[in-house]
């Protein structure tokens, strides 16, 4: 099983929301249909605009508590190295294509 360590924006420079799923479609759906309540319900985020997969949700969870602590232009950074036009990956990976 993959799980992915996630980036959420509400625009370019915007809101940033970090998270750790075992299903990256399911779980970006969530927050695209504004399914529960919370930060990016509020804050209208819900553009994927990076993530990494791991093997095993121990890493993963090590890795998102390792961002959750890193600066805002960190993670700017590490966005705008794969994704630097913060274009959504959501309809790449609901397709299938990525991920």
């Amino acid at each position: 099983m993959a799980y992915y360590v996630y980036l959420l924006a509400n625009e370019k420079y915007g809101t940033l929301y970090l998270g750790v799923t075992n299903d990256i479609v399911r779980r970006v759906y969530e927050h695209k249909s504004k399914i529960v309540a919370g930060f990016t319900k509020q804050y209208d985020v819900d553009r994927l605009v990076w993530f990494e997969i791991y093997d095993d949700a121990l890493t993963a969870i090590a890795r998102e508590k390792e961002l959750k602590r890193w600066r805002r232009d960190w993670k700017i950074k590490l966005i705008e190295e794969k994704n630097p036009q913060w274009i959504d990956l959501y309809p790449e990976i609901a397709a299938g294509h990525i991920g």
